[in-house]
């Protein structure tokens, strides 16, 4: 069977020191010696001034909606996963859908100003499959209205938007660790934040609010990894340029073999890539459902990725309506990309779509 990824799993000699030593320690959570050792590394791979590693991406956003006390309106993308915009009604925010970019699939910020009114609060863009969006005029918009950006860059590990992290752009960027990612602490997250006094906040925050044994100042929650999760995410960063480059390896046969037949998506000229998916739009979406039957019937699971868009969920108000979202996600393809793909099955995938055209 080929999945659409595959967990990337290290040296197990490796990840069983690590957990030697939080036996001999003793100490399996809170803020352990493992999950500092991991902040402080991944701050200084990342090239970012803090770093607070959470329990799960999903878990990462909503901390940030809480640190940042956003209220109201969040003007956000429906071409994202669920959580982006499930996160946002969960914490009583409502999302206010921008239209996206045809080429990129961002969020595009021409659509933005029209869809600022009173009770917005922030915008919250996604870079879609780790494709930086435009950051430089997403931050114009917030300073013209004062309003919060966090950034869903669940795709973007190790993405860099002219030689530095895009990671650093907005009030809060967060990360998912998922055992699915590119990068990957079994389950995870995490919240960059440049402001030193809001890290101590998420750093409440993640811990039910607690500041000490006698002081309780926020409304918090149980967002801790824990000392396990750290362990297999310092022994996936010793492997991580492996990863990326096995997995450019892969990207970069997929676009010369397909560019002929499909849509590729466009990527900021600005910014690097780090291969963490590959997907193709294809024609219509007969074409696609064709396809991914002419691959499944061979084991091989691609994934449709994102569908359905976000604006035609049942529990959104007010109603909206996205054309090009919903165009692309009816189209949209993602292709199995991992690091231990091998050519072989990566040829038998690319054969079976030339074969259905």
């Amino acid at each position: 069977m080929i999945n659409v990824t595959k967990s990337y799993l290290p040296n197990i000699e490796k990840y069983k020191s690590y957990i030697d030593e939080i036996y001999k320690t003793a100490w399996l959570t809170n803020q352990g010696p493992l999950v500092q050792k991991l902040e402080k590394r991944l701050a200084q791979y990342l090239g970012v001034k803090n770093i607070v590693l959470v329990s799960n991406g999903t878990i990462a956003l909503e901390i940030a909606y809480r640190a940042l006390d956003l209220k109201g309106e969040v003007i956000t993308t429906p071409f994202s996963f669920v959580a982006t915009t499930s996160s946002l009604v969960t914490n009583r925010l409502t999302p206010i859908f921008v239209d996206i970019d045809e080429k990129s699939f961002n969020l595009n910020p021409k659509n933005i100003e029209k869809l600022i009114t009173q009770k917005t609060s922030a915008i919250l863009p996604v870079h879609v499959f780790g494709n930086a969006c435009e950051v430089e005029k997403i931050e114009q918009i917030a300073k013209k209205h004062r309003l919060k950006v966090v950034y869903d860059a669940a795709h973007a590990f190790d993405v860099k938007y002219k030689g530095k992290s895009v990671l650093n752009y907005g009030d809060i960027s967060t990360l998912s660790f998922h055992a699915t990612k590119l990068f990957h602490s079994i389950e995870g997250g995490a919240l960059i934040i440049n402001d030193d006094e809001l890290v101590q906040k998420v750093r409440y925050l993640i811990n039910f609010g607690i500041k000490n044994q006698e002081e309780i100042p926020y409304l918090g929650t149980n967002a801790k990894m824990n000392e396990f999760e750290a362990a297999m995410g310092l022994c996936v960063l010793d492997d991580i340029e492996n990863i990326k480059n096995s997995r450019k390896e892969v990207y970069e046969t997929y676009q010369k073999e397909l560019k002929d037949l499909v849509q590729f998506q466009e990527q900021n000229i600005n910014a690097s890539q780090n291969y963490s998916y590959f997907p193709i739009v294809l024609k219509s979406e007969e074409q696609l459902l064709k396809i991914q039957k002419a691959l499944n019937d061979e084991n091989i699971f691609p994934r449709r990725y994102f569908y359905p868009s976000l604006d035609t969920l049942e529990y959104i108000e007010p109603k909206q309506e996205c054309i090009i979202s919903r165009d692309i996600s009816k189209r949209i393809l993602c292709l199995p990309i991992y690091a231990e793909l091998e050519k072989g099955n990566q040829d038998k995938i690319i054969d079976i779509i030339r074969k259905c055209y």
